[in-house]
C-alpha cells in the first residue's frame, strides 16, 4: 500500500494560506483505512466532542477580527482539537482519521456535552453540529451492511461523503424525489392524474363488478391505497398501479368456487368482499416476501409463450364472460347455472338462446362497444401528429352520456340493468378488518393458489412497464430494482387488503396514459389517490343510472387488448419454427377455454418450472480442438471440419459454474466424449475413441467462476477415476489467486493433489500440451507431478 503522504498545515499566524502542503492523498493510490480508525461500531467508537477546560487559559475577550485573522490562535495550540485516532494535536490533511463518533456507551452521557459559553472552537453552535454528527454517524454504524460498508471505502475514496439518508433514500425512494420535485411539475401531475381518473375509475366500478364479482365500491378502493403507497416505496416514478383485469378474473374465480361449494350465496356481498380482501392479502404478502427475500430475478422465470397463452386466454374468458351481460342474459344464466359453467358451456349457452337475447340492452353495450374502439383506435393514429389528442377522455364522455341518457330515459325500467347504489357491503366506508385472522383460513386455504398467480403475473405485468417506460429525466438517482418493486407492491397491497380493495398492480397501458399527459412524478399517482378518494365520499350516488352493459362494453375493450398481441407473437414462432413455444402456448390456452383458469395456470407454470429445470441441469461441456497454424481451440461440435485433434490427449471446456444442478449428468456427457469424441453421438454405437486417444485430460475451466458442494464433489471424483487409471489431468485457464473461492474449495477437497499438484494448473491449454509431452518424454505417471 502506497505511503500516505504528509500534510503538515501552515502556521495559522503566517501569510500563507490554509492549504495543505501536498495535494489530498486521494489523488493518488488509495488504500482505505482501517477499521479501528473508521466509523465502524464497536471499539472504533470514540468522543466526538470534549469540553475544554476552563483552567486552560482560554482566552475570553474577544479582540477585533477581520478576513485576515485565522480562525484557530496561533498562540493558542490547546484549543486545537485532539485527535481521537491517536495521541496529541492532529496535524494531518483534510481527509486524515478524525473522531467520528460519540463514546461507546451510547447514548450521549452528560459527560459529553460542552460547557456552554466556553468560547472558540468550542461556542455552542459547533459542539451541536459536533453532536449531531456524532448521531449521525452512530446511526450509519447501526444499519451498515457488508456492501454497505465497500460502498462507504469507495466514497472515501472518490472524495464523497455518504450519509445513512443516502441509503435510507434508496430503500424508502420518496425521499428521493421530494428532493427534487419542483412546482412546476404539479400542471403536470395533476392533468395526468385526473385524465387517469376518467378513464380507469368507471373501469375500476367494472372489474369488480363484472369480473371479481365483489361490490363495485371496492374497484374505487384499488385506486386509492394501492397508488398512494406506492408512490412512497415505489422505484417507478411514472408507473401508476391499480386493479386489472386479469387479477380481477382471478380474484372472481375464488369468489364463485365459494358460491359452488355452499359456503357463500350469490348476495352474500360482505363474504365476498372478505375473500377479496383475503386474495388480495395473500397476493401483497407473497410479493413482499419474496421482495425480502431477494427474489426479484422471478419475473425471469415464466417464458413469454406461457404469459402470452395465458394472457389471451384469460382475454378470451372475459371476452365471454361479458358477451352474457350485454346480450342482457344474465339472469336466465343465472337460473340455468351457466354463469358458472367453463368458456365452452357459456358459449354453447349463447348460442341456444340467442333468441332471448334483450334488444335495447345489447343496442347500448354494442354502441358503447364501438364508439370506444372507434376512439382508441383513433388516438392512436392520431397521437403522433397531434399529441394532446391522449388527453381525450373518450370512455368517460362514454360513461357520463350513457348515465344521463338512463336517466332521462329511464332505461332501467325497460329491461337495462343500472349500477344501482354503490355502497360498502360492511355499511361504512373504509372499515379495516384484517385479512388474515383465523375466521379467514377456511378462505386462505382455497385462495392460496390463485393468489400465488395474481402476485406473479401482478409482478410480471408491472416489471414490464416498468421496463417499458425508460427513465425520467424529471427525477434522477431512482435506480428501478426489481426486490425494492416487490417491496413496493406488496406493501401496497397488503395495505390495501386491509380495507378489502381488488388487488393492484402496475399497468403499461394505464402507465403510458400517465406519461404522455404530463405526468413526471409519482406525485401523480397521490393526485389519483386523492381523486378516488373525493369520488367515493361525494360521487357515489352519480353512478346509481350508469348501465351495466356500458361496463361490460368496456371490460370487452380490455379483453381485445389482451389478444390482439398474440397473432404477432404466433406468426413470430411459426417463422422460426419454434414449435415448443407455439406447443406450449396452445396447451394452456385449450386448457383454460375448456376446462378452468386454474387448470391452465397449473400447466403453464409447470411446464414453465420444467423448462427451466431441465434447460438449468443440462450440462454445456465441449470438446476442443486446435485451428491448424495457431495456438487457439474451438468447439470441435461447431461444425469446423479442419480442426486439428491432438494425439492422446481429450481437451474438454466447461463453460459455466458447476453446482448441483448441473453436475448430474456430468459425469455420463463426459463418458460420452470420452468415447464417441463428441456429445451428440448415440449411446448404442460401439467405442469410436481408443483408450490411448485419453491418456491425458485437459479441463479448460475459465467458464467454471463459482462451485457448490455438490459440484466439488463430482469433480473430485471424476479427477480421483483418472488418476486411478492412470491418466494425466491438467486445468487449464484456472483461478489465478490462490485465495479465489474455486481454488480454495479445490484445494481443501483434493483435487489440487490429485491432479498432480499446483503444476497442472496451467494459463492456457497450449501450456497443458507441453506440460504432457514433457511428461511422457521423461515416463512421469499421472501422479508424479509435485
Amino acid at each position: 500500500m502506497a505511503r500516505r503522504p504528509s500534510h503538515q498545515r501552515e502556521d495559522s499566524s503566517s501569510n500563507n494560506d490554509h492549504r495543505p502542503a501536498q495535494p489530498s492523498s486521494l489523488r493518488q493510490s488509495h488504500a482505505a483505512s482501517s477499521r479501528e480508525s473508521s466509523q465502524d461500531s464497536g471499539p472504533a467508537f470514540r468522543h466526538a466532542v470534549r469540553s475544554p477546560n476552563v483552567d486552560d487559559g482560554v482566552q475570553t475577550d474577544q479582540a477585533e477580527v477581520d478576513e485576515s485573522t485565522p480562525l484557530i490562535p496561533s498562540d493558542n495550540t490547546s484549543q486545537r482539537r485532539s485527535s481521537a485516532v491517536h495521541p496529541g494535536v492532529c496535524e494531518h490533511g483534510t481527509f486524515s482519521p478524525r473522531p467520528m463518533t460519540p463514546a461507546e456507551d451510547f447514548p450521549f452521557t452528560r459527560d459529553d456535552t460542552v460547557t456552554p459559553g466556553s468560547g472558540g472552537l468550542f461556542d455552542n453552535s459547533s459542539s451541536q453540529v459536533s453532536i449531531d454528527d456524532g448521531w449521525k454517524k452512530w446511526f450509519s454504524g447501526r444499519i451498515r451492511t457488508k456492501k454497505m460498508g465497500q460502498s462507504r471505502e469507495l466514497a472515501h475514496q472518490a472524495g464523497f461523503r455518504d450519509t445513512p439518508l443516502m441509503y435510507l433514500s434508496y430503500y424508502i425512494p420518496c425521499l428521493n424525489w421530494m428532493q427534487q420535485y419542483k412546482w412546476a411539475y404539479l400542471k403536470g401531475d395533476v392533468v395526468s392524474a385526473i385524465t387517469i381518473a376518467s378513464f380507469y375509475l368507471p373501469m375500476a366500478l367494472s372489474l369488480a363488478s363484472n369480473l371479481a364479482h365483489v361490490p363495485p365500491i371496492h374497484g374505487l378502493y384499488g385506486f386509492v391505497f394501492q397508488p398512494f403507497i406506492y408512490a412512497l416505496l415505489g422505484s417507478s416514478s411514472q408507473m401508476v398501479v391499480g386493479p386489472e383485469a386479469a387479477g380481477s378474473l382471478l380474484v372472481g374465480t375464488v369468489v364463485q368456487q365459494s358460491v359452488d361449494s355452499g359456503n357463500s350465496s350469490e348476495d352474500n356481498d360482505l363474504l365476498h368482499a372478505q375473500i377479496c380482501g383475503v386474495v388480495a392479502g395473500m397476493a401483497g404478502a407473497t410479493v413482499l416476501i419474496a421482495g425480502i427475500a431477494r427474489l426479484g430475478f422471478l419475473d425471469s422465470v415464466l417464458s413469454r409463450p406461457f404469459l402470452r397463452g395465458f394472457i389471451s386466454a384469460i382475454g378470451f374468458v372475459i371476452a365471454v364472460d361479458q358477451l352474457i351481460p350485454e346480450l342482457g342474459l344474465s339472469e336466465l344464466a343465472s337460473r340455468e347455472g351457466a354463469s358458472h359453467g367453463s368458456t365452452v358451456e357459456k358459449i354453447a349457452f349463447i348460442v341456444e338462446n340467442v333468441g332471448e337475447v334483450h334488444h335495447l340492452t345489447f343496442a347500448v353495450a354494442g354502441i358503447s362497444f364501438l364508439v370506444i374502439m372507434i376512439g382508441r383506435e383513433l388516438k392512436k393514429r392520431l397521437e403522433p401528429k397531434f399529441p394532446s389528442v391522449v388527453f381525450v377522455p373518450d370512455r368517460f364522455l362514454v360513461v357520463v352520456v350513457s348515465a344521463i341518457l338512463c336517466w332521462h330515459f329511464r332505461w332501467d325500467k325497460q329491461g337495462v340493468e343500472v349500477l344501482g347504489s354503490v355502497k360498502a357491503a360492511t355499511g361504512g366506508l373504509f372499515t379495516f378488518r384484517w385479512p388474515f385472522s383465523l375466521a379467514h383460513m377456511k378462505h386462505i386455504r382455497s385462495a392460496m393458489s390463485t393468489s400465488f398467480l395474481i402476485a406473479l403475473l401482478g409482478f410480471f405485468e408491472s416489471s414490464v412497464a416498468a421496463k417499458s417506460l425508460g427513465g425520467n429525466d424529471a427525477i434522477q438517482g431512482i435506480e428501478l430494482s426489481a426486490n425494492r418493486e416487490m417491496i413496493a407492491l406488496g406493501t401496497a397491497n397488503l395495505v390495501g387488503a386491509c380495507f378489502m380493495s381488488l388487488p393492484a398492480f402496475g399497468g403499461y397501458g394505464r402507465s403510458k396514459v400517465n406519461k404522455t399527459t404530463g405526468g413526471k412524478s409519482p406525485v401523480s399517482s397521490i393526485v389519483l389517490s386523492l381523486i378516488s378518494l373525493l369520488s367515493i365520499l361525494f360521487l357515489l350516488p352519480y353512478f346509481y343510472f350508469l348501465p351495466k352493459p356500458v361496463l361490460c362494453s368496456m371490460i370487452s375493450v380490455v379483453a381485445y387488448s389482451l389478444i390482439e398481441e398474440a397473432p404477432h407473437d404466433i406468426a413470430f414462432f411459426i417463422t422460426i419454427r419454434g414449435w415448443t413455444e407455439l406447443g406450449l402456448m396452445a396447451v394452456i390456452f385449450l386448457a383454460t377455454i375448456f376446462y378452468s383458469l386454474t387448470l391452465g395456470m397449473a400447466l403453464g407454470v409447470g411446464i414453465s418450472m420444467l423448462l427451466v429445470i431441465k434447460h438449468s441441469t443440462r450440462p454445456r461441456i465441449q470438446i476442443l480442438g486446435r485451428i491448424p497454424g495457431t495456438n487457439r481451440f474451438e468447439n470441435a461440435e461447431s461444425g469446423e471440419s479442419s480442426l486439428e485433434f491432438i494425439e492422446g490427449c481429450l481437451i474438454v471446456k466447461i463453460p459455466e459454474p458447476l453446482t448441483f444442478a448441473n453436475t448430474g449428468e456430468l459425469k455420463a456427457r463426459l463418458r460420452r466424449l470420452e468415447l464417441y469424441g463428441t456429445s451428440a453421438a448415440h449411446p448404442a454405437l460401439p467405442r469410436l475413441r481408443s483408450q490411448e486417444s485419453n491418456r491425458n485430460i485437459i479441463f479448460d475451466i475459465h467458464g467454471v467462476t463459482s462451485m457448490d458442494g455438490s459440484g466439488t464433489q463430482v469433480l473430485e471424483e471424476i479427477v480421483r477415476s483418472y488418476k486411478d487409471r492412470g491418466v494425466r489431468i491438467f486445468f487449464s485457464r484456472g483461478p489465478s489467486r490462490r485465495d479465489h473461492p474455486v481454488w480454495v474449495l479445490m484445494e481443501r477437497s483434493g483435487i489440487v493433489a490429485l491432479s498432480g499438484g499446483a503444476t497442472h494448473f496451467v494459463n492456457d491449454v497450449e501450456e497443458a500440451l507441453r506440460w504432457t509431452e514433457y511428461e511422457e518424454s521423461i515416463g512421469l505417471d499421472s501422479g508424479g507431478s509435485g
